[in-house]
């Protein structure tokens, strides 16, 4: 009989005690700053006889880290700064800044916000958000690598195409691939 009020006690107390102390972890997410002057978008657009390629500067944005992962984020990409990288140069620019594509005099900033981050491996994940192109903001989702999330920074690549048709963007349908590559890379510490 005294096992068992022993026993009964010290399951008592155990359950008291554990009723007052949470064990779970209440972290709450770090936020990093984007590195703008060494995170970019490269482009690829192809038509049927050639490609050009280019920048698209990253202007600001912060990452959300949570015990060493991506949890959340949100960017502002510099349209009006693009800079094609091939020997079609200014002229490529000029054109890809006007009505016909981008209208950076209307729309010189693009936007992208972090909805879902849903590891597949310990440093892939898939992305998924709001990108906003011209005023029109789709739901897109895509692979993302996470190559570093410590304390030290965050560094992040993804390479995924994106149907610019989707934002308005209908110039040379048929003559210019409607799928643009993308390169993304992003940078950001505390």
């Amino acid at each position: 009989m005294k096992k068992i009020i022993l026993s009964s006690v010290f399951a008592l107390a155990t359950v008291v005690l554990f009723s007052f102390n949470n064990p779970t972890s209440t972290k709450q997410a770090e936020t990093f700053t984007v590195t703008a002057q060494k995170s970019r978008v490269d482009f690829t657009g192809s038509k049927k006889s050639d490609f050009h390629t280019g920048i698209i500067p990253v202007k600001s944005g912060t990452v959300k880290i949570e015990d060493k992962k991506l949890v959340g984020g949100s960017f502002v990409i510099d349209v009006a700064g693009m800079k094609v990288t091939d020997p079609a140069g200014d002229k490529l620019a000029g054109h890809l800044s006007s009505a016909d594509f981008f209208d950076v005099a209307k729309f010189g900033e693009a936007t992208f916000n972090i909805t879902a981050v849903k590891y597949t491996t310990a440093d892939k994940a898939t992305l998924t958000g709001s990108v906003t192109i011209k005023g029109i903001a789709k739901e897109i989702s895509f692979e993302a690598i996470i190559r570093n999330a410590d304390e030290k920074g965050f560094f992040a690549e993804a390479f995924f195409p994106i149907d610019r048709t989707l934002f308005g963007i209908n110039y040379g349908v048929g003559a210019i691939d409607t799928q643009v590559q993308l390169a993304v890379h992003i940078y950001a510490s505390k």
